[in-house]
C-alpha cells in the first residue's frame, strides 16, 4: 500500500505550493506576515507576494532564484544525476566548490542531515518540483511609464547572498527585476552559502534594521555594521542600507524619484 501510495502521490510544483499560503494564514487568522525564505522558500514567498500583495508586508529572501532552469541547466542536472547522488547534488547547489574542501564541520553537519534525517524519496520529489519551478514574471517598474501597471514585488524586500555563494549570480538577477525604491540587496563578506548558519548574528542585525525600517521595533538595540558604498555599470549604491526606508516613504517622496537607484549594503567583520 506504501509502494502504491507513492506511485501515485504529485508532489506540489512550487505555484501550487504558493497558492495553498492564503488558505493556510486564514486557517491560523494571520491578515499578513513579514516572509523569510530560503532558497525553495524564498521563491515560494516571492510568488505568494506576486500573487496577493495584500498578505505580504515584507519580504527578507535568501539565495532567492527567479530564473527556471533552461536547457543548458536541465542537461547539466541530468549529467550530474547520473554521476552523482541525490545528496551530493544537493550539497553543490547550497555550498561553494570551496566551502565543500574547506569549511569540513559545517559540511559533515549537514550532509549527515540531508542524508539521515530527511526521507530521501520527499526529497527527490522536492528537488524534482523546485528543478521544474517556472520563471517569476516580473518586472522593474520604471517611474513615469509604469510603476503602478507593471508586475513586481510591491511590499519592502531584503535580498541577502554570500558573497562566494553559488547563488550570488541568480540573486543579482533578481534584484534587477526588484522595485529599486523598496529592495535592498546585502551581500555578506566572507559567507557562502548558507549565512544564516555562518553569521547568523550579523544576518539578525541585518533583519532587525530591515523591520525598524517598516516601523516596527523602534526601541531594539543595534550594534554598528560596517558599511560600504558599491556601485555597478547601471547602479548607485546605497550607504543608508535597510535602515534608509520608512513606512512613509519619506525619502521617496522628499527627493525626485531615481529607478536607477539599488540600495546595497556589504557586511564585514
Amino acid at each position: 500500500m506504501l509502494r502504491d501510495s507513492r506511485r501515485t502521490y504529485q508532489y506540489p510544483s512550487m505555484d501550487e505550493l504558493a497558492e495553498m499560503l492564503p488558505s493556510v494564514m486564514t486557517q491560523l487568522h494571520i491578515k499578513s506576515v513579514i516572509g523569510i525564505g530560503v532558497g525553495a522558500g524564498a521563491y515560494v514567498l516571492t510568488k505568494l507576494a506576486l500573487n496577493e500583495p495584500s498578505l505580504v508586508e515584507g519580504l527578507v529572501l535568501i539565495n532567492v532564484d527567479p530564473c527556471a532552469k533552461g536547457w543548458i541547466d536541465w542537461a547539466a542536472s541530468k549529467l550530474s544525476g547520473w554521476t552523482s547522488n541525490l545528496v551530493d547534488i544537493i550539497m553543490g547547489h547550497h555550498f561553494s566548490t570551496d566551502e565543500l574542501t574547506e569549511n569540513k564541520e559545517i559540511i559533515q553537519t549537514y550532509r549527515l542531515h540531508i542524508s539521515q534525517d530527511i526521507p530521501q524519496d520527499n526529497l527527490a520529489m522536492f528537488y524534482n518540483s523546485y528543478s521544474s519551478r517556472a520563471e517569476l514574471q516580473m518586472e522593474r517598474p520604471v517611474s513615469g511609464l509604469n510603476e503602478n501597471t507593471a508586475t513586481t514585488v510591491r511590499c519592502p524586500t531584503l535580498l541577502v547572498v554570500g558573497d562566494s555563494s553559488p547563488a550570488v549570480d541568480v540573486v543579482v538577477e533578481c534584484n534587477s527585476r526588484m522595485n529599486p525604491t523598496k529592495t535592498t540587496l546585502l551581500k555578506m563578506a566572507d559567507c557562502g552559502g548558507l549565512p544564516q548558519v555562518v553569521q547568523p548574528g550579523k544576518l539578525a542585525e541585518a533583519f532587525k534594521y530591515f523591520v525598524q525600517g517598516m516601523g516596527y521595533m523602534p526601541t531594539a538595540g543595534m550594534t554598528r555594521l560596517v558599511r560600504s558604498r558599491t556601485h555597478s555599470a547601471s547602479s548607485v549604491g546605497s550607504t543608508d542600507g535597510v535602515r534608509s526606508r520608512s513606512t512613509t516613504n519619506e525619502g521617496a517622496n522628499c527627493a525626485e524619484p531615481d529607478n536607477t537607484a539599488v540600495h546595497t549594503v556589504e557586511m564585514t567583520a
